[in-house]
Formats: structure tokens, sequence, C-alpha cells
């Protein structure tokens, strides 16, 4: 009976060990691909926010280049 029993307590601890290794290893690729996700959204904003900017610098350097000419009018 006892050797039944260490032989039934082996197989669970050993098939609850490998069901931890797989749900680690499905929580770690879940991770990565949220992680992924969220570093695409991230760099579309700044992508977005450097073009605004960009656009914004160009309007002021045309406002700055008519106004001379407006004053010499």
């Amino acid at each position: 009976m006892g050797y039944v029993l260490r032989l039934r307590f082996a197989s669970f601890f050993a098939g609850a060990a490998a069901a931890s290794a797989v749900g680690l290893y499905v929580l770690h690729h879940d991770y990565k691909a949220a992680h992924q996700s969220q570093s695409q959204q991230i760099d579309g904003f700044y992508r977005s926010l450097d073009k605004r900017i960009s656009a914004l610098e160009k309007l002021k350097e045309v406002e700055a280049v008519s106004k001379p000419a407006e004053l010499t009018e």
C-alpha cells in the first residue's frame, strides 16, 4: 500500500510540475505578445506626434518667412 501511495503522489507532483511549466510558458508568451502590442501602439503614437510637430514647425517657418514680407509692403 505504501509503494502505490508514493507512486501516486510522485505522479501527481510530476503532473503538477509539468502543468506549472506549461502554464508559465503560456503566461510568458502572452506577456511578450501584450508587450509587443503596446510597443507598437506607442510607436505609432510617437510617429503621429512627430508628424504633427513637424507640420507645426513648417507652418511656423512659413509664417516667419511671410511676416517680414508683409511688414515691408
